[in-house]
Order: C-alpha cells, then structure tokens, then sequence
C-alpha cells in the first residue's frame, strides 16, 4: 500500500484532502452549499457546538473539512483550522491563548491588524501587556521575556519590510520559557518554509494571498498539534462565528493544488526584479530576503527554500514622485494584497504610527511589491518606464 505520509509537496497539493464524491463519482470534492446536515436519529446526546462534526456551517462545512486536511498535510501539523480571513485566525489564536492579564512578545514590525490587535484592543478589553520588539534580534525577544508570558508571536518573513526572525531559536527560547511560539508564514507559504519542523507550536496563514494565489477568495488558516486546534475550533470558530464560507474553502482548495508551480515562478522572477531595483541609481534601498544585503539573508538561506515574491524599496525621491512612479506604472496593479496572480503595488507614506519601529530607510516611505506570474522581462520594463516618465531614468 502507497505510504501516503511520504508523499511529496507536489503531490500533497494535489490529493490531500480530496476523494471521490461517493454520490456522483466525481473525482473533484463538490462545492456544498449548505447551512445545515442530516442530523442522527438520536440527537439528544449529541455535541451542538461540536467543530469536527457536519451539523451547522458555523461549527464547519464539507469543504471547511476538505481544505484543513490539504493544510495540515502541507504544514506537517495535526490538524488545522480553516477560518473567514487571516485577521480571523490571528484574532483566534490570541483569543483562545491570551487570558487576562497575560503577556505577548510580537514583531514591533507586523500587519496592522495585528498590531491594533496587541496594542490595542487586548490591552484596553482583558489587560494584556505586549511587548512589541525586532524579533530578528534574539537578545531583544530575551530581554523582553516575562514569568507572565504566554506566546512570542513573528511574522517571517515580515509585512512589509520583509524581515527574517530565525524560528528555530525563538522555538527553543519559547519553550524554555514555557510559551507558545506562533508564527505567521503567509509571505512564505508552507512551500517554501516549514515553521513547525523548526519548533513553532502553531503557523498561521492568510489563505487570501499565496495559498488561494488567484485574488478571488479570503480566509485564514492554523495549524499545529490537535489540542491546541481543538481549542481554537471551540472558542474562535463556532462560539465567535469566524466560520469560512464553504465557497471560499472551494475555491483555496483549487488554488492550493499550483502553489509550488506558483512559488517558483513568483520567487525567481522576483530575484531577477529585485536585482534590477537594487542596480537602478534612482532606488534609495531594496529589502528582498534573497539578496545579499538584506539583514538576515543568512537566516532565509537556512530555513526557506526559495525567498517568495514579495519585497519593499524607496526611491530617491519625496512623496509625491513615489505616487507618480505607481500610478504610471501599466502592467503592475496599485492594489493591497499580496500572493495573486498578477503584479501588485502599493506605496505607504511616511505618516504611518509605527514609523519609528521601521528601520531607517523604511521612514520616508516605500513602495511595497508582490511580484505576480508575469514574464519578468515585462515586469522590468514596466518600472523602466514608470521611470523614465517621472525623471528617474
């Protein structure tokens, strides 16, 4: 019998979590469009809010089922939750683990949701104490430990100045401390790096950006041992109502099956774009986890197979030639997001509240770059000519 543990990524992309609809021979899951399941003929015992069982769409779905299988097998994990956005699952985790009074150590540097999250909103609501620091400086996440320390939260690579914090020794600082490490990999996806091989308790993904890879669907996923999922199931997901839509989990589902086509394409057309940008006399600073300059270049080579397609640069230039250049660009997208098909940008100005976390040359503003699947011949040319239209040849 086929050793299906053994499986490659590829492979896994594939047929994890797939099977043949036993009612029409489909060999594709169907999409279920219900809100509700056949109950047993004694339901008086039953679990109501039981996640793992098909009774109601807000406990889980069909697909919901299908798509955290997909994913637990591409991570490595246990299990996995499947929920409506990434900020969903990220909520859920801090939900679920963060009791009064806690305290969290996370990335001074991270999506703003989160921030707003810790710095916030848990502060002001349940008395939670974040420390917010450069989790690429191991001595800072050191120093800023606690008795009271619950989880040590990063984003590696980080949004949006793409820095790399080294998971395997942040895992063993957690664990001495008796804290959950929790890692957000959306700009890796579980192709190009493995956080729970490397000692995180729980990965974290933004199912909106690379795992769909196609712009048209949300949701947000984590993964790691089942009692830990188990707990993120019963509190985040049927009790706060974070359940996917099974339309959403349909779609990531069939996105998931060209991730590894897509990561290849997305990382190596965008070293040949970063190393363009980083040789043009108009761009201040390129910051991409593969080049040589970058900070922690070191630590990508050692726990990331490709460094994904996602990276920041700031020309020399105010505020307004910045938006001159992106809105003469016309094949790239001024858009939020990252991980979709096509090229996307997007600049952020210097007025942002975490500015003096950002390192230096982040502070005047940089344009933010999620390269897409396009030839990088024409992604080059693109920027060649939003250039030369604003004088920056």
């Amino acid at each position: 019998m086929l050793n299906k543990t053994a499986l490659s990524f590829q492979t896994k992309c594939v047929h994890s979590g797939n099977g043949i609809d036993q009612e029409t021979g489909a060999i594709r899951r169907p999409l279920i469009m219900a809100n509700s399941y056949r109950l047993p003929e004694d339901a008086s015992e039953m679990n109501w809010s039981d996640p793992n069982q098909l009774v109601y769409t807000r406990n889980t779905s069909a697909n919901q089922i299908y798509l955290q299988q997909k994913l637990a097998a591409l991570e490595g994990g246990e299990d996995c939750v499947v929920l409506a956005t990434g900020v969903a699952a990220l909520a859920g985790v801090f939900f679920t683990f963060l009791e009064q009074n806690a305290h969290i150590i996370c990335s001074n540097v991270s999506y703003i949701a989160v921030y707003r999250l810790l710095n916030e909103y848990f502060p002001a609501k349940y008395a939670i104490e974040t420390s917010l620091v450069d989790t690429a400086d191991i001595e800072e996440i050191k120093r800023a430990l606690r008795p009271n320390t619950r989880i040590i939260h990063i984003e590696t690579p980080g949004n949006p100045t793409t820095r790399v914090s080294d998971i395997a020794a942040i895992a063993k600082l957690a664990k001495e401390a008796g804290a959950l490490l929790t890692v957000d990999s959306t700009f890796a996806s579980p192709f190009l790096q493995k956080p729970l091989e490397l000692g995180a308790d729980l990965v974290i993904h933004s199912l909106t950006k690379y795992i769909n890879g196609h712009g048209d669907a949300m949701g947000g996923a984590v993964i790691g041992r089942k009692e830990l999922i188990d707990a993120i199931k019963r509190q985040a997901m049927v009790n706060l109502g974070g359940a996917i839509s099974p339309f959403n989990a349909w779609l990531i589902m069939r996105g998931v099956v060209t991730l590894p086509l897509r990561m290849k394409q997305h990382s190596e057309t965008a070293m040949k774009v970063a190393r363009f940008l980083e040789g043009h006399p108009a761009v201040s600073f390129v910051a991409y986890p593969g080049l040589e300059s970058h900070p922690q270049h070191d630590i990508a080579k050692r726990q990331m197979s490709l460094f994904s397609g996602v990276m920041a640069f700031g020309l020399k230039a105010d505020a307004a030639i910045h938006n001159q250049f992106l809105n003469s660009l016309e094949l790239i997208v001024p858009a939020v997001s990252i991980g979709h098909d096509e090229s996307l940008m997007v600049y952020t100005g210097p007025q942002d509240e975490r500015n003096h976390f950002y390192p230096p040359e982040f502070r005047n503003g940089h344009l933010r770059f999620s390269i897409g699947l396009e030839d990088a011949d024409d992604i080059i040319a693109d920027l060649q000519q939003a250039f030369k239209q604003c004088g920056l040849e």
